[in-house]
């Protein structure tokens, strides 16, 4: 796994590495600006909500959340992702902090109309996402949702033969979701698919 300094290395050339996975349809990025796109356009049937975003990285996602006028908070790993952030959301609420540890203090004092993660809780076990997203849930506002959009499956199988086909480019270190064994604790759960190695799982408070 990838430590803070890690990721502050990887900050400049996110987008780009991102950018030729979904461009060739590979793993582990086939599908990502579908699954960006879905996700902002759920958000943005409210007006200028609040909005949590674990994981921002670049905040490619969030800084055109941001500039439809959404109330943005966010907690990532990298302090240069933060940086180059705030570049383009500089009233945002940004914090620096490991999310396998929780969320930092401040970010609890708020309840969201919507949280957000894309390609971030890969970094966490099986259980540690189910204790994460239990705790997620309780920051919700009352008809609040989660989105979480990721290298993710519907079944055990599914994933298994997405790793026989990535070969030596499958992350050994990442921990992918599966939909149908995480339903089994949050049967409310929605799982769209978005491609063949991605999808979006979203849960309502």
């Amino acid at each position: 796994m990838l430590n803070n300094k890690g990721f502050d290395l990887w900050a400049d050339g996110y987008n780009k590495a991102v950018g030729l996975s979904e461009e060739e349809n590979t793993y582990p990025f086939a599908g990502y600006k579908n699954l960006l796109a879905a996700i902002y356009k759920n958000v943005l049937k409210k007006e200028k909500p609040d909005v949590l975003d674990i994981g921002f990285g670049t905040g490619t996602l969030t800084a055109k959340l941001y500039g439809m006028g959404c109330n943005i908070y966010g907690q990532d790993f990298s302090q240069r992702m933060i940086e180059l952030a705030r570049e383009k959301m500089p009233d945002a609420h940004l914090y620096q902090g490991d999310f396998s540890q929780g969320i930092v203090k401040p970010l609890l004092e708020t309840s969201y109309d919507f949280i957000i993660a894309t390609y971030s809780l890969h970094h966490l076990t099986d259980d540690e996402k189910v204790v994460f997203i239990k705790n997620l849930k309780g920051l919700l506002k009352e008809d609040g949702t989660i989105f979480i959009g990721d290298v993710a499956f519907l079944t055990r199988e599914e994933l298994e033969t997405c790793r026989r086909e990535a070969g030596s480019a499958w992350d050994k270190d990442e921990i992918y979701f599966v939909a149908d064994e995480l339903q089994e604790t949050f049967p409310e759960m929605e799982f769209t698919r978005i491609s063949y190695c991605a999808g979006i799982l979203s849960f309502k408070k």
